[in-house]
């Protein structure tokens, strides 16, 4: 089974975000509106192998309400692609993403992720050797160069490393997220796809924050699918064709808040503690006409207990 090719088309893929799309998260998004497929946090394999794994492992939870389900790597090291492949395909997972698009500096300093794009050796062995290590179907999520636009000579070699599918975000590693998406070089991207790899699943991200804009972009430029991040803390309702967090009264969107603390802290409970989930609070007060007075009374909260106590009040107002 190729799960990019069973795929129905279009695709709609929830971004694989650090901090934010753990399998708490994807689970309360699931409930709302499952996308085509999930990605988890990018995964070290490096890290996988060595004594400080028990820090990783558990970015590679998941449950079977979020599948089909990628594991998304990053990491310098071959061998550690190989291996870890085969313990994601024994866990049950339906493909593997290579992360070469983090801009993290520390990151790309070291060479890895998006560093990769000026290193194709290296390149081609990680996809390689990822390949050797299971069956799964193999993407890779990158963006269009380092300090300069680059899209023509690095996707046109990952385009002939024969990978399932290429997802591409279009700015450089510079740009971060500072300036608007070069969408231009999605058709550039398209065509190469055309000539050198034409099985090959292209996906866009950047810069699309709704289902709209998504269609949008996948008739203009001919993609088979897009990736969508930033749209989630909006509306976690993102890829529902149905409903949206607006429609959703102040007493629903709590209860959906409560609901994602509940299992936050379920889960856990013994590796991150309760005020990491602060940040998601905004996305059920988006557009609230008190949103910031409700926010700001979520944040003073310190447990689950707490947070129902102040959501009892919130109710109220």
């Amino acid at each position: 089974m190729n799960i990019w090719k069973d795929l129905p088309k279009p695709i709609f893929a929830l971004a694989p975000m650090e901090g934010v799309t753990d399998t708490v998260f994807r689970q309360i998004v699931a409930s709302c509106g499952k996308p085509s497929v999930f990605f988890t946090e990018f995964t070290n394999v490096d890290g996988l192998f060595s004594k400080g794994k028990s820090k990783v492992e558990h970015r590679l939870i998941f449950k079977p309400q979020e599948k089909p389900i990628i594991a998304q790597l990053w990491g310098m090291q071959p061998h550690n692609y190989s291996k870890a492949a085969k313990v994601i395909q024994n866990m049950g997972f339906d493909g593997i993403d290579i992360n070469m698009g983090c801009p993290q500096k520390s990151v790309v300093k070291r060479g890895a992720c998006a560093g990769l794009i000026h290193n194709k050796k290296l390149a081609g062995e990680i996809i390689n050797a990822t390949k050797n290590g299971s069956k799964l179907p193999i993407s890779v999520k990158t963006r269009i160069g380092i300090d300069k636009i680059e899209t023509q000579a690095w996707i046109s070699f990952l385009l002939e490393q024969r990978i399932d599918a290429l997802i591409i975000h279009p700015r450089t590693v510079r740009e971060q997220s500072n300036t608007p998406a070069h969408w231009e070089e999605i058709k550039t991207a398209v065509l190469l796809r055309n000539k050198i790899a034409p099985q090959t699943i292209l996906i866009g991200n950047g810069d699309v924050i709704s289902l709209e804009e998504a269609y949008k972009k996948i008739e203009e430029f001919g993609l088979d699918g897009i990736m969508m991040g930033r749209g989630i803390f909006r509306d976690p309702f993102l890829f529902n064709e149905n409903l949206s967090l607006e429609n959703l009264s102040l007493g629903k969107r709590l209860d959906l808040l409560l609901e994602h603390a509940a299992l936050f802290e379920k889960t856990w409970e013994r590796y991150k503690h309760f005020p990491i989930l602060k940040k998601f609070f905004k996305i059920y007060t988006y557009g609230l006409n008190n949103a910031k007075e409700t926010r700001k009374m979520l944040m003073e909260a310190n447990n689950y207990e707490e947070t129902v106590k102040i959501c009892s009040v919130a109710k109220q107002m």
